[in-house]
């Protein structure tokens, strides 16, 4: 499949088929997302390092790419997203994670990236964060509002959980 390119199937077919990279769904077409470049790569996997480490003292899970059922016919998928634990059983998750993150690509347009943040602050997510991966500039995104981090640590209000942006490489 190439960018651009729609490509329609049942809301089953997805569901039973692993795509390579793995792509959304909405109302029976595949959404690609962007993959593939270093920077998005190492700051997807150094947050994840992150939260996977401290797991046990936050109470949480961390997971890249897990798709989510957003609704019927639509599902979407952070770069990284956090839970609390217990991990569920269910293979496609379909309640809201505690945070969801979404790493910037240079071809990403602002509008696509805010209908993103509302749709997942819609489903009931109640921190999203958004990282530019050259710069590490961040924004949070809640129910209550946006804000630029202007620290360079995200945190998640009312609980322990704090990340450095420029310290996750240690």
């Amino acid at each position: 499949m190439s960018m651009g390119t729609i490509v329609r199937v049942s809301e089953e077919e997805y569901l039973g088929t692993a795509y390579e990279p793995d792509c959304e769904f909405e109302d029976g077409v595949l959404i690609e997302r962007n993959l593939g470049q270093q920077d998005h790569s190492w700051l997807q996997t150094a947050l994840a390092a992150y939260f996977f480490r401290r797991r046990r003292l936050w109470g949480i899970e961390a997971f890249t790419g897990q798709r989510h059922r957003i609704r019927a016919e639509k599902y979407m998928l952070p770069d990284v997203c956090v839970i609390k634990q217990p991990r569920p059983a269910e293979r496609v998750f379909s309640r809201p994670p505690l945070i969801w993150i979404e790493i910037l690509f240079p071809a990403d347009r602002p509008l696509k990236v805010n209908d993103k943040v509302r749709q997942a602050i819609e489903f009931g997510v109640p921190n999203v964060w958004v990282i530019d991966p050259e710069t590490l500039d961040a924004e949070t995104h809640a129910p209550t509002g946006s804000r630029k981090v202007e620290d360079r640590i995200l945190r998640v209000p009312d609980s322990p959980i704090s990340v450095p942006l420029d310290g996750l490489d240690v």
